[in-house]
């Protein structure tokens, strides 16, 4: 009877002993499957932020092309302006 008795508690001990390891080691591997997940977001997060850089760098140099375009549209509107002066004086003068 003593002996049943001993088996059962080492039974019982061995077993919890067994439960808080496996509980221990699943612990252990969630906290590493957590921290690579964080990783990979901290990572596509980055690559996000450096691609909406690359945007606003491209923007920002588009909004200048179109500032020097716009410039020179002005001064091409102006040389056009004065030629249409001239060739209407050309005109007003041959026609006389």
């Amino acid at each position: 009877m003593d002996w049943i008795a001993i088996l059962g508690i080492l039974g019982t001990l061995s077993g919890l002993i067994l439960g808080w390891l496996g509980r221990s080691r699943s612990y252990r591997q969630d906290i590493i499957q957590e921290a690579g997940a964080d990783a990979l977001q901290r990572a596509d997060v980055d690559y996000i932020k450096r691609g909406v850089d690359d945007i606003r760098l491209e923007q920002r140099a588009q909004a200048q092309r179109v500032d020097v375009l716009s410039e020179r549209v002005t001064r091409v509107e102006e040389s056009a302006k004065q030629a249409h002066k001239r060739l209407d004086r050309k005109e007003e003068m041959g026609s006389v």
